[in-house]
């Protein structure tokens, strides 16, 4: 189907760019473009008004549905414009609700009703304006279809009339539209007209107000079935018979249509390119945390006797696991150390060797990730109602005995979640591709995180208050490192750095490899930051 849509489209445009270049007449062409854009200030006035009829239509969106914000309602009206002008079959019109459905909590069927309401109502409107304004001038240009348009437009704004009171009479959040609502519209459509009636205004050409308002009603009906994007070809055709019934000269006619939609096609890319950002979230998701994060969570009560849990998931690392262990001391912060040892289906003697070191081991159904062996490790750790949760690499690559520095915040109660940073430490050796992997991925998350005190956002030693350990939550099984950030931070836990020490690992191999790591984390971090329901921006 996308490519049915989309050889469609191409064959459509390539139709009426070779009927427009067979008729189009390049000296009045040129006349009329040269005038326009001799006098920037009249076309602005003309952009402006352009631009105040969506305002009003934002507005008369937010009095229907009470629950969109006047950005929202902004954003997906100038989103829907520029997929008109881009998409073939009107496709743009989809892009209005989609746009409100991924940017806001907002429930789709009253979000769906309420857009087919109204701009149902916005096209019956404008047709009635046209038929009282210069009904004569209407029916010789547009014949008799313009009757079954009609016809069919006031249709749906009934069906989707009766759908909105359904709703609305059932509790949804809901209103039928009012008489200001209408009279909104109404304005809408007479300062949608002053793009034209400028125009041609301008290219010595006056329009009186009905008959602008009359060329835009039926160039809006004739692409309520246009094919081409943004009605390329049955845009100007209509424009024309409207200019021409209004004694407007063929060719002159044609050049007003032409350079009309074009003022228009270019005020779409620019304002809806802008709208698919403005206001946050944008169309296309979050890419950063918000600005205005939660508040701080609630603490969990510690007892005075609750010992640090230090976890480690490892995954064929026998010859390392013993001496990581070993390095770990006894107590922390005159608490017990409990350590536990996530086996992540290791083929080779990993389990043995931890147990033997002293550890519990916690053996996970084969290698299902990193990620899905952090979040089974925060839960072993939670269950034992620590003080602090601590996770470490098994590989050997970081100090047991960083372990007081790494945990101290936590224990002190200045921060919740703890990152032990190699850069701000000491690096005995670490591999020069690693080292520019971990910047670029650390600057990424610096930014998505809006904080630019993190340092370090691949490191392999981190603790935990015990309320941010149960809390956290990792979106994906294959590792945890951006997105186990992003999810503290976003509910609104403290973080911190405190330097470490480093060296490159002397044993087994790294499950890292660039390409499997970035197809495989940039999607988890995106749907980390789009989780949780956007709220509604001003």
């Amino acid at each position: 189907m996308r490519w049915a849509r989309h050889l469609i489209g191409v064959v459509g445009l390539g139709v009426a760019v070779a009927y427009l270049v067979a008729v189009v007449d390049g000296a009045a062409l040129r006349e009329v473009a040269g005038a326009v854009f001799s006098a920037p200030f009249g076309l602005l006035v003309a952009l402006i008004g352009y631009g105040m009829a969506f305002g009003l239509r934002a507005w008369a969106w937010c009095e229907v549905l009470p629950g969109l914000s006047r950005g929202q309602s902004w954003a997906a009206l100038h989103v829907s414009l520029l997929g008109n002008h881009l998409l073939p079959l009107r496709l743009g019109e989809v892009l209005r609700v989609t746009s409100v459905l991924r940017r806001t909590s907002l429930p789709a069927r009253p979000v769906i009703a309420s857009a087919i309401t109204l701009r149902a109502a916005d096209l019956v409107v404008v047709l009635a304006l046209a038929l009282v304004v210069a009904p004569a001038a209407l029916a010789a240009a547009a014949g008799s279809w313009l009757w079954a348009v009609a016809g069919l437009m006031l249709a749906v704004g009934v069906g989707a009339g009766w759908w909105t009171w359904r709703l609305a009479r059932r509790g949804s959040a809901l209103r039928l539209p009012t008489l200001p609502v209408g009279l909104a519209v109404l304005a809408a459509w007479v300062l949608e007209a002053a793009v034209v009636f400028q125009v041609a205004q301008l290219a010595g050409f006056p329009l009186s107000v009905g008959a602008a308002v009359a060329v835009t009603a039926v160039t809006v009906a004739a692409q309520a079935v246009a094919v081409t994007p943004g009605g390329f070809g049955s845009y100007e055709a209509a424009a024309t018979a409207v200019l021409v019934a209004f004694g407007v000269p063929a060719g002159p006619a044609f050049a007003i249509a032409l350079t009309t939609h074009g003022v228009k096609t270019a005020y779409s890319l620019l304002v809806g390119g802008v709208a698919l950002a403005v206001p946050a979230p944008a169309y296309w998701g979050r890419l950063r945390l918000p600005r205005v994060l939660p508040p701080h969570p609630a603490a969990v009560p510690v007892a005075a006797d609750a010992p640090v849990v230090a976890f480690l998931p490892a995954h064929n690392e026998q010859d390392a696991v013993g001496g990581v262990l070993a390095g770990l001391p006894a107590q922390v912060d005159g608490r017990p150390l409990v350590t536990i040892v996530v086996d992540d289906g290791s083929a080779d003697a990993t389990a043995a060797r931890a147990a033997e070191a002293g550890a519990v081991v916690v053996s996970m159904p084969g290698n299902v990730g990193l990620g899905a062996a952090v979040r089974r490790g925060l839960a072993e750790a939670v269950a034992r109602q620590p003080a602090a949760v601590v996770y470490l690499d098994a590989d050997g690559e970081y100090f047991g005995a960083d372990i007081e520095a790494v945990v101290g915040p936590v224990l002190a109660g200045e921060a919740d979640y703890v990152v032990g940073s190699r850069f701000t430490g000491q690096i005995e050796r670490m591999l020069v591709k690693r080292w520019l992997g971990n910047q670029v991925l650390t600057a990424a998350l610096r930014w998505a995180a809006r904080r630019d005190d993190i340092t370090d956002g691949q490191s392999g030693y981190r603790a935990f208050s015990p309320a941010a350990a149960a809390d956290a939550e990792i979106v994906h099984d294959y590792n945890y490192a951006q997105v186990l950030t992003l999810d503290l931070l976003g509910k609104g836990y403290r973080y911190a750095e405190v330097p470490i020490r480093y060296r490159f690992r002397s044993t087994g191999t790294s499950f890292v490899r660039l390409g499997r790591y970035l197809r495989r984390v940039l999607p988890a971090v995106y749907r980390e930051l789009n989780a949780s329901p956007p709220r509604a921006a001003a």
